[in-house]
């Protein structure tokens, strides 16, 4: 598995070690979701005011967000990773082998924000809403009760099994 890491922002979250808490919720939602190939992710650190530009310029919708999931795959069902060989030799690192799952785009201000009006730290926050983001990487979305249900359901699963709890 890789993982690519870019900052934009001198911000951090107050996490020890940020990366790997990353790299564990990346790691521990493929397994979750039965994902069958090693996979590499890439992650941009940013503030407000740079993932309100990405959110105004990739969504048409002119606020900041927490987080931003950009998927390179895309598959008929959430994660029916079953289709990728039908897909091609395109969904893959030519250099790594790897199956390039996307993007996530992580505001370190709305981090700390959310963290701190929910109550719990900002390693409950990162992992959150990396959990949340490898969901829409594997295809689920929440634009309907019922999809929404089904991740708040795997987002919480997948945070339990790495113990990391409100």
């Amino acid at each position: 598995m890789t993982v690519n890491f870019e900052y934009e922002t001198t911000k951090r979250p107050e996490v020890e070690d940020v990366e790997q808490l990353i790299r564990d919720v990346i790691e521990e939602a493929l397994d979750y979701e039965n994902c069958p190939y090693d996979a590499e992710v890439n992650v941009l650190f940013t503030d407000d005011e740079g993932i309100w530009e990405i959110n105004k310029e990739q969504r048409g919708i002119d606020r900041p967000t927490d987080v931003l999931s950009f998927p390179m795959l895309s598959l008929s069902s959430p994660s029916a990773f079953s289709e990728i060989d039908e897909v091609g030799a395109f969904d893959f690192n030519p250099e790594s082998g790897e199956l390039m799952l996307g993007d996530i785009v992580l505001s370190v201000d709305k981090i700390k924000e959310q963290a701190y009006n929910y109550g719990h730290g900002e390693k409950r926050e990162t992992a959150f809403l990396v959990a949340h983001s490898m969901l829409h990487l594997f295809g689920y979305d929440h634009e309907t009760d019922e999809e929404r249900q089904v991740m708040e359901r795997k987002q919480e699963e997948i945070l339990e099994h790495l113990d990391i709890r409100r």
